[in-house]
């Protein structure tokens, strides 16, 4: 045998290199050291010590800082091209392992919504999940947008299901169904029949509309401001239930989705087509790019198809044609 030395390998951590690559990967998905190192519940000397290694290694700079925020380098890059399939695999290797086995019999699936999507929109698919999966624990988390991207990014739920306007770099958005926007009023309000609605005709009446930081309060504005009309809010209230009911009571009009009208509104309501001046809103699956989809999350991405939704036409007056 020789006395001669072996070579230092290029990798000497490379029997443990899923550690920095699971590292380098979160700190690029989370733009920074201290959230990466919270979400893999270590120190932040550790995460640092690990992406040091890994440029020595490489012999290249792998980020760049933007701002407040660590962004990957070109060749940066490219290593979360390579690397993410390959650490999100690993990270879901038991439960791939526990569906070849035993299948669907059991686990556990988190879905994040907010509460109009959990009211009107998951009922079906939930009832068709739990038929078809009694075994797997279900549970869904009523989040608004912004709380549901940050459930998404620390790997607290599987996938988050809503209406996403912007849709930030790290996660992805599959619009499934699409719906109506609608003016509603009480039966007799006088924009109820009136004839060549205009967006103009809009203005005298106070709006009831969700916070600012949701989306469609956002939309709305986004809509008048363009078409330099002016509008007012009467009120800022949480909850479609809650701004139907104040606007049959006369307390102001409303922008809302065509999914959100149920057939008890009929008599109390009168729902009139803004897709002159509003675009559809979309509903869909958002995940984290590159996260391991377990075989629970899967079959519940599969339930969410277009025909479980009638779409809705409305004429002129405000009625349901369907």
């Amino acid at each position: 045998m020789s006395s001669k030395e072996a070579p230092t390998p290029r990798f000497p951590y490379k029997s443990d290199r899923l550690k920095p690559l699971r590292a380098f990967c979160q700190t690029v998905r989370l733009g920074s050291v201290s959230r990466a190192a919270e979400a893999l519940f270590v120190s932040q000397p550790a995460i640092t010590l690990q992406l040091q290694a890994l440029e020595r290694e490489l012999g290249v700079s792998l980020f760049e800082r933007s701002g407040r925020r660590l962004a990957p380098s070109r060749e940066g890059e490219v290593l979360y091209e390579l690397a993410q399939p390959l650490v999100a695999g690993l990270d879901g290797l038991d439960a791939t392992f526990r569906e070849k086995v035993s299948g669907l019999e059991a686990g556990e699936l988190n879905v994040a919504a907010n509460s109009s999507t959990i009211l009107y929109l998951l009922p079906k698919i939930v009832e068709h999940f739990r038929q078809q999966h009694p075994e797997v624990k279900l549970t869904l988390h009523n989040a608004a947008s912004a709380d549901g991207t940050d459930l998404l990014r620390s790997d607290a739920v599987d996938l988050a299901v809503g209406s996403v306007l912007d849709v930030p770099a790290d996660l992805s958005y599959a619009p499934v169904y699409r719906f109506e926007p609608m003016l509603i009023t009480p039966p007799d309000h006088p924009l109820a029949t009136k004839r060549d609605l205009r967006l103009e005709d809009l203005s005298p009446y106070g709006l009831i509309l969700p916070p600012k930081r949701l989306v469609t309060y956002r939309l709305v504005d986004l809509v008048f401001q363009q078409a330099r009309v002016p509008y007012t809010v009467a009120l800022e209230v949480g909850g479609w239930e809650v701004i139907k009911q104040y606007v049959s009571m006369g307390m102001g009009i409303s922008v809302i989705a065509s999914i959100c009208l149920t057939e008890s509104d009929r008599d109390r309501l009168t729902a009139r087509s803004l897709s002159q001046w509003f675009p559809s809103r979309s509903y869909g699956v958002v995940v984290r790019k590159g996260k391991f989809l377990s075989p629970q999350a899967r079959a519940f991405i599969e339930l969410i198809q277009p025909h479980l939704f009638e779409r809705r036409d409305y004429d002129e007056s405000g009625h349901s044609e369907r």
